[in-house]
């Protein structure tokens, strides 16, 4: 049974990306986009929207910082203002740099927590009185959070990135909680390793590696399914789940043999 209701159809269904200048948010552009949504695309990167949306008839380029509410909410106007509502807003902002205990960076930690969760929350406080009022209206809408399965549990090199993805997982069940009774779609998208320029900083080889567009791929069909959780390949990332449930001691036993720590 769905959790969230379906996208049947992407033909004029407004969607707003933010994060969407390169990886899985550049990819997911360009499928919705091929699949007929109206797509609104922002980021810091002005020049890379501004290139989608010239390649991309009926798209928006709407550049915001997610650091930035004042940016985010005066993007949201925008965009209501030229479409009048918003069908997806999807989260994929991110930022990723290998961070452990022995050469801790609060710089770093900091900056990634900023990115991958408190954007998120900024833009919770631009997005949700637009979706209450759809709601209200009879409209509907649909939030969507990009984590990671790095946000099961604890992770080597994961110091910075791992708790904020953590947290966002949270912060999509509780929205679900209050927001599915209303008729407001909810969902969180966990993915395995996926090639983008945060996962080229690796320097191990990643099990499963899929490509932005397969990844684009696996996320339209779990919105298409009204799935709540969205995770891929599921190769992978059942058995990510499968490490979720073990008690402590053999679950560390485990990342330490796989990871040769």
């Amino acid at each position: 049974m769905s959790l969230n209701p379906k996208f049947k159809r992407w033909q004029g269904q407004v969607v707003w990306l933010i994060g969407a200048s390169t990886g899985i948010g550049a990819a997911l552009a360009e499928a919705l986009h091929a699949a007929g949504a109206t797509v609104a695309v922002s980021a810091r990167g002005a020049d890379k929207l501004q290139a989608f949306a010239d390649a991309h008839p009926g798209s928006l380029a709407l550049p915001a910082d997610v650091l930035d509410p004042a940016a985010l909410k005066s993007a949201l106007r925008t965009l209501v203002a030229k479409t009048g509502r918003v069908d997806l807003a999807v989260y994929c902002a991110g930022t990723y740099t290998p961070l452990r205990a022995d050469h801790f960076d609060l710089a770093s930690a900091t900056a990634q927590w900023q990115t991958n969760y408190q954007g998120a929350l900024n833009l919770l406080d631009a997005l949700l009185p637009q979706l209450l009022a759809q709601s209200q209206a009879g409209q509907g809408g649909h939030l969507s959070l990009v984590s990671s399965v790095a946000g099961y549990r604890g992770l080597p090199k994961a110091l910075g990135y791992g708790p904020a993805k953590a947290a966002l997982i949270h912060l999509a069940e509780t929205l679900y909680l209050d927001l599915a009774p209303k008729g407001l779609g909810v969902s969180v998208v966990n993915p395995g390793f996926v090639a983008t320029p945060m996962t080229a900083q690796n320097d191990f080889k990643m099990p499963a590696l899929q490509t932005p567009e397969q990844a684009a791929a696996a996320i339209l069909e779990g919105w298409q399914d009204g799935d709540f959780e969205i995770h891929f390949p599921k190769r992978f990332t059942r058995f990510v789940k499968f490490l979720r449930h073990l008690p402590a001691r053999p679950y560390f036993w485990l990342v330490r043999k796989g990871t040769k720590l």
